[in-house]
């Protein structure tokens, strides 16, 4: 089947899988996708929202293909992005009084190296302790909360004290915003620019070639001389600097505080984006788009039916399990005639 012919059919399906949600909701089917519709690129607040919402999620799920084409497979996207956060704050404090650019530029840096830093800290657990990638990710994720919630509660706690986060940022140091009235920032470009920029690595690159064959045939890659584990924990870094860059990216463009509930669970949500764009990065940007319309979407919903607000994840859970049915009967069915 054709690429074009495949989007298409997958388009088809995921709208007659929301039909199938909004009736199982007891939704009326027309005026709720109506709503949806809306929502997700009804006019140019609604495009934009749209794109917010996708902007972390395609950072992360590029994360999530970075390591997961490397054999790593990181769950750890959640606490990257919270830490990725939390680095942005910090340097955001201690730069205190730098001039705005120096701040922004700073904050960004310092979230790529945050999320990078604690996902490399699994990567070496696997490759050198061999503790499984998947455990210690997890693991650290309920790791990062509890950092989150210590420190808006004592080191970067807003210094008027009362509610557990920090201090706002200055208007002068967020991330470029089109216009006060809008949330388009420039973090959407970055995640674009991202994008192709990490397609073209993976797959135009010897590195990105090397990556893939390490995912793909750890003892081939061996046999040929490539470290394999170093590799792997290089791409587990890469990962945790995308999924950091979140997190910057969200405190410095849009929160400008990060408190207790700063977790949004983009980490988790950019899986499923990343396996519906079948880990490609041009893919996963595709999916991100799909998903922030989505959630766009059904924040409009939300507005008119209590039910608005969960559609959204019932949706995304029920598009995963066809996208994998859809990939066991297309490998049994290879497997059975050897035509891909």
């Amino acid at each position: 089947m054709k690429p074009l012919a495949r989007f298409l059919l997958a388009v088809a399906a995921l709208l007659a899988l929301m039909a199938v949600t909004l009736a199982v909701f007891g939704l009326p089917l027309r005026d709720s996708l109506e709503l949806l519709a809306k929502g997700a690129g009804g006019d140019g607040v609604a495009w934009t929202r749209t794109a917010v919402r996708a902007t972390p999620l395609l950072f992360c799920a590029l994360g999530t293909i970075l390591a997961w084409r490397a054999g790593m497979f990181n769950i750890g996207g959640e606490g990257q992005f919270i830490v990725g956060g939390i680095s942005a704050a910090t340097f955001a404090r201690l730069a205190e009084g730098a001039p705005p650019m120096v701040l922004t530029v700073g904050m960004l840096a310092c979230s790529i190296a945050g999320g990078g830093v604690y996902a490399t800290f699994a990567g070496w657990l696997h490759v050198r302790r061999g503790v499984q990638v998947v455990i210690s990710t997890i693991l650290l994720n309920f790791v990062a909360l509890q950092l989150l919630g210590w420190v808006v509660s004592g080191p970067l706690q807003q210094r008027t004290g009362g509610l557990p986060m920090s201090d706002r940022l200055p208007e002068a140091a967020m991330l470029w915003r089109l216009s006060r009235q809008s949330d388009l920032h420039g973090g959407v470009f970055l995640a674009l620019f991202a994008a192709f920029g990490v397609a073209l690595w993976l797959y135009g690159t010897r590195a990105g070639f090397r990556l893939r064959l390490v995912g793909e045939g750890p003892r081939v890659a061996r046999a040929a001389g490539m470290d394999a584990g170093r590799i792997q924990v290089m791409a587990m870094a890469a990962s945790g600097a995308f999924c950091g860059l979140a997190g910057g990216v969200e405190y410095s463009a849009l929160a400008g505080q990060i408190g207790a509930g700063f977790s949004q669970q983009w980490g988790f949500l950019a899986i499923p984006v990343a396996l519906v764009g079948a880990l490609h990065p041009l893919g996963a940007l595709v999916a991100a788009v799909g998903f922030g319309a989505l959630f766009a979407g059904t924040e409009n919903l939300a507005r008119f039916t209590p039910e608005g607000g969960t559609l959204g994840y019932a949706i995304q859970g029920a598009a995963v399990l066809g996208f994998v049915a859809w990939q066991a009967l297309r490998e049994r069915r290879i497997r059975r005639t050897g035509v891909a």
